[in-house]
């Protein structure tokens, strides 16, 4: 027997807003029913497990041990400029100047998420 990633708990101070921007960031609906000022809300990708956002009194203090990595469909370049303007803030650019690496970026409450390339750059490095 094994087991399954039910979902990835996302512990934040205002669930709905952050669940909002992850919503937009991914291109995914909210939880149905969800409103502002719920202490527990969801977004649903297609793929992957469900992001479950927990309300909790504490404010993030430290770097996440774990994080999402998103692969854009656009040019990570393109997917970065978008995120920023959702709210998103840059934390450390890896990015090399011959296309390779990742920028990790901060969501609203400071939870960091990197930015890799998208398949067909990926796929232009290696030809």
């Amino acid at each position: 027997m094994v087991s399954v990633v039910q979902n990835v708990a996302v512990d934040c101070v205002d669930a709905y807003e952050l669940a909002r921007f992850w919503s937009e960031a991914l291109g995914c609906p909210l939880h149905p029913g969800s409103e502002p000022g719920d202490v527990e809300t969801a977004v649903t990708p297609p793929e992957g497990p469900l992001l479950y956002f927990n309300q909790v009194p504490e404010p993030k203090t430290i770097r996440n041990r774990i994080h999402l990595c998103l692969r854009p469909e656009t040019s990570r370049e393109e997917e970065v400029d978008r995120l920023l303007s959702l709210g998103a803030t840059l934390v450390a650019d890896r990015r090399e100047p011959d296309g390779a690496g990742w920028a990790v970026l901060a969501d609203p409450e400071g939870n960091e998420f990197c930015v890799l390339r998208s398949a067909a750059e990926r796929a232009a490095m290696s030809s």
